[in-house]
């Protein structure tokens, strides 16, 4: 094809049409199944760390304060120990750096190629996580995940947007969250069974890992790259074949993908380095949204209770496989609220789930610290009544319904749609490098917060719910809806950012 000009509009919210395709669906559904990989590890990492096999291989000292529990024994302390969060915790150190590297390198080689990346570092850290002798083998195997998290944490909720009609892309991009507690669900079913097999069970659960690695890598075959990667890396051709096939006959494919170029064309006049033109005022609000979701994602203590929910059961009272019932159960009521989710973000919108979330569970963790608080005192030296214990399994799941109709899966879909493309890399790849950071500080030191500061825990995680929701009330603007192209015009005329964001003029570009 020859080489015209046109004249276009970036400020433009223009729909190109198109219809929810096979290829469009399929596509997203493989790559939303990144999501198994990162929830599959939550769930197994609490429920191993509660397996009696397994605490008394790789952890003695922990197993002797639960054989010696007496009366002076404080059972908010019974876990603290540094070296079994580590065994939690060194996945993240390691998912941090890998987040960085991910967004640079998916320029060169692309988002698709980082997913599959991402499965085979997965798979080689399930074997040695499965083989493991001894806690440097342990925690090995963990790096090794870790470096598959902070892959696919990075690449796929922005594969998800950049793939995804945007009058569907909430829905769309809500897969990631479904998948990931989709692998939450089933790590917790595996840590039941296994548990009732006393030597090695905890081998099986560290081994099937491997399974949700080797979907990611084999579905990676199956996917093509965003055009939005393709255009980045000149293959325009490419670009305009995967959008006719994502898109269907009746979309405008061809004048979609010129809006795409425009950006890309757009990002190619500043010189400057993703990471360097982030930092500068008038992208000021999307550095503040890169930083500032994820740290109140974290606070919302989601996912140590994700993590630790075995623990925390069998804190109150429940015995090893009641507690990891009640982890099923939680799994269970994760994914229904997702599902949920997954039809109403897209009509409700983001702001309103946002509020509605954040009321839900500053009203449950506050309950729950209440009950703590009355039933185990603050020099507990024995567990609580059962009804109370099943109190808290109640208002637990509610705190993660609650969370996961709103936070969970917003978390995921806001960074993958807000960045415009020329800092979309950078800022995905911060906002996966500060939860990931924030997840080892946290599950590296939960345990030692429960036994210090008791139910006061669940007081200080309320508190930052309420400052999250007020953040958003105030400063997230709806991004329902909007073309990718034109989200600027979306911070441009909120009634803060516009004084660092302005309109985009309009741009002459040249395209095949």
């Amino acid at each position: 094809m020859g080489m015209e000009g046109f004249h276009i509009a970036t400020g433009s919210t223009t729909d190109y049409g198109g219809s929810l395709t096979f290829s469009v669906i399929l596509t997203c559904i493989m790559a939303a199944s990144g999501g198994l990989i990162f929830g599959y590890d939550i769930g197994i990492s609490g429920g191993v760390s509660s397996m009696l096999s397994f605490i008394e291989k790789f952890f003695p000292s922990v197993r002797r304060k639960m054989i010696m529990h007496g009366p002076q024994t404080n059972v908010y302390c019974l876990y603290n120990s540094q070296r079994l969060t580590a065994f939690t915790s060194s996945l993240y150190i390691a998912g941090l750096f890998a987040s960085l590297v991910a967004s640079k390198l998916s320029k060169k080689i692309g988002r698709q190629a980082i997913m599959l990346l991402g499965g085979i570092f997965f798979f080689l850290g399930a074997v040695l996580n499965a083989a493991a002798a001894n806690l440097a083998m342990l925690i090995i195997g963990r790096m090794f995940m870790g470096c598959a998290v902070g892959f696919t944490n990075q690449s796929t909720p922005v594969y998800l947007a950049e793939v995804s009609p945007p009058r569907w892309r909430g829905t769309f991009s809500s897969g990631f969250p479904f998948f990931l507690l989709l692998g939450f669900l089933t790590a917790n079913i595996v840590n039941f069974e296994a548990n009732h097999i006393k030597k090695w069970g905890w081998r099986l659960s560290l081994g099937l890992a491997a399974a949700p690695s080797l979907i990611i890598v084999f579905g990676s075959f199956f996917i093509a790259d965003t055009p939005s990667s393709l255009v980045l890396r000149g293959k325009l051709d490419d670009a305009k074949s995967v959008l006719q096939r994502v898109r269907g006959p009746d979309a405008d494919a061809e004048g979609e993908l010129k809006e795409v170029i425009r950006s890309v064309e757009e990002s190619k006049q500043n010189e400057a380095g993703a990471f360097k033109r982030i930092i500068r005022r008038d992208y000021r609000p999307y550095l503040v949204m890169a930083v500032a979701l994820p740290l109140f994602f974290q606070l919302t203590g989601v996912i140590v209770l994700a993590f630790f929910s075995p623990i925390l059961f069998r804190t109150v009272g429940f015995g090893s496989n009641a507690a990891l019932i009640s982890a099923v159960i939680l799994g269970s009521v994760n994914l229904v609220a997702v599902s949920c989710s997954t039809f109403i973000v897209d009509r409700l919108g983001r702001r309103p789930l946002f509020m509605i979330g954040g009321v839900i569970m500053v009203i449950c963790q506050t309950a729950v610290a209440w009950i703590m608080r009355v039933q185990l005192q603050t020099d507990s030296t024995k567990h609580m009544s059962h009804g109370y214990a099943m109190a808290v399994v109640v208002l637990t799941c509610s705190h993660a319904a609650g969370f996961n109709m709103s936070w969970g899966p917003l978390h995921w879909i806001i960074p993958g749609e807000i960045f415009p493309v020329e800092i979309r890399s950078a800022g995905s790849g911060i906002s996966a490098a500060v939860s990931l950071f924030l997840t080892f500080i946290q599950t590296q030191f939960f345990l030692s917060m429960l036994c210090k500061f008791k139910y006061g825990v669940f007081v200080y995680y309320a508190g930052w719910v309420v400052v999250m929701t007020l953040f958003i009330a105030f400063f997230m603007p709806e991004t329902k809806g909007v073309p990718l192209e034109s989200m600027n015009s979306v911070w441009a005329q909120h009634w803060y950012w516009k004084r660092f964001v302005k309109e985009r003029k309009e741009l002459v570009v040249q395209v095949p």
